[in-house]
């Protein structure tokens, strides 16, 4: 019987949808400076933090793929990955870096201390660059 506490499994990795995983994964490795992993299977890319070991896998979709688009709801973003930044300022710099990599400014939560700026990634999917969250 399960009860809180008792782990059930381990997390593998998060797998995302796209039309284009070595893209999509080439994009978030700029972000946090993993390392992707690809194979001659094009439609599976890991993405890996070097010294943790803990990944991202990027699927590719077979037929149509429809983007979420936030905050739309009869296109609900399904998922979202949220990075911390230090601080509102590093958020401004991290923009202009995100945006010149191909994602699309969405929403500005407007915080000074602590908030967050949402984005699309290239393939839509909605990301968070958060600031003020630690502790």
């Amino acid at each position: 019987m399960w009860h809180r506490g008792f782990m059930i499994a381990k997390l593998q990795c998060l797998v995302v949808d796209c039309p284009d995983p070595l893209a999509l994964a080439e994009f978030y490795a700029a972000i946090l400076g993993w390392r992707v992993e690809a194979d001659e299977e094009p439609d599976w890319v890991w993405l890996t933090e070097p010294g943790t070991g803990r990944r991202i896998a990027f699927q590719g979709v077979k037929g149509e793929y429809v983007p979420a688009r936030w905050p739309h709801p009869e296109h609900p973003q399904q998922m979202h990955l949220d990075f911390d930044v230090p601080s509102r300022e590093d958020v401004e710099r991290a923009r202009e870096q995100v945006v010149a990599l191909g994602a699309v400014f969405l929403h500005d939560s407007g915080g000074k201390e602590r908030g967050f700026v949402v984005f699309s990634d290239p393939a839509g999917h909605p990301f968070c660059l958060c600031y003020g969250q630690e502790g």
